[in-house]
């Protein structure tokens, strides 16, 4: 390609569609749609607030690498970094196959970092999410916040820190964005971590506040339920688990096995195109 097409095709308009689900928002994007490759400076701008278009993350869509799976799915956090899975997104993304045709089936099996996953269409916005199976990767203290917090940490799709809290009350005056970085970037978390705090709110229901890596503090996270669920199971709880978060409720269906099968809903904020200009400012950043 010549340097003069190359420049062209860098400066395309590019469609996107901005989905929500609990308040956690994405761009959603068709590889195909890119004149460039997605890279962290331009992530970035494509997430900022007030000179991009303004998002969690952005999930990117291509065709699987695999016969059997009806498309791939990337995940990116504002920060640029990739994340292996979230639950929140996976449903925008299944919904949004759904409604650009991907797909007609109501189960389906989608490629992702983490593996695969298997959701169930139950209604024009809401899915289960096969999440596949928790893994418990150790348990102790960790301190933040000028005290010692007891964890449990899981893997579901990404690493999760699930921290109990003692009250409703407590949970509520919590500094997220004091007690949630030094528990992110603990040294016995080398990949870092999301950090779920929770408590306990009443039989098989309990209530969450999230701070998750390359995001921050987040009105909802998918696996950041899973994770508290799974922690809350563990301790003896009932499954399934509502999860009351700032942005709503999911609900997590925990297996003898570990298993976890997520339930939400999903919507679509609205479609757009970014610019030429926007594409070409963005298509020159490293």
């Amino acid at each position: 390609m010549s340097v003069g097409r190359g420049r062209a095709l860098a400066s395309l308009p590019v469609d996107f569609e901005k989905w929500q689900a609990l308040g956690n928002d994405y761009l959603i994007v068709e590889e195909r749609a890119l004149p460039w490759p997605l890279t962290p400076p331009r992530v970035q701008a494509l997430c900022a607030d007030r000179t991009g278009v303004g998002a969690d993350g952005i999930l990117l869509l291509s065709p699987p690498a695999e016969r059997g799976f009806v498309a791939r799915l990337r995940i990116f956090n504002p920060d640029g970094s990739e994340a292996e899975l979230s639950g929140n997104g996976a449903r925008e993304a299944v919904l949004y196959l759904r409604r650009r045709g991907w797909v007609e089936a109501d189960v389906f099996s989608i490629e992702t970092a983490a593996g695969e996953i298997r959701p169930h269409i139950t209604g024009p916005g809401s899915c289960r999410v096969d999440m596949g199976r928790a893994r418990l990767a150790g348990e102790g203290d960790v301190r933040s916040v000028g005290r010692e917090w007891r964890y449990r940490h899981v893997r579901i799709g990404n690493p999760q820190t699930a921290i109990r809290v003692a009250s409703e009350t407590e949970l509520a005056s919590l500094a997220l964005a004091a007690a949630g970085p030094p528990v992110e970037t603990d040294p016995r978390f080398p990949e870092r971590t999301n950090v779920s705090f929770w408590t306990i709110t009443g039989p098989g229901r309990i209530r969450a506040r999230i701070w998750e890596r390359g995001v921050g503090e987040t009105l909802a996270s998918g696996t950041g339920a899973c994770g508290a669920a799974v922690a809350y199971v563990e301790g003896g709880g009932d499954s399934p688990v509502t999860v009351e978060l700032d942005g709503g409720t999911l609900e997590a269906e925990v297996g003898e096995d570990l298993s976890v099968i997520l339930s939400g809903t999903a919507a679509p904020v609205y479609a757009g195109t970014l610019s030429a200009e926007e594409s070409a400012r963005i298509g020159a950043l490293a």
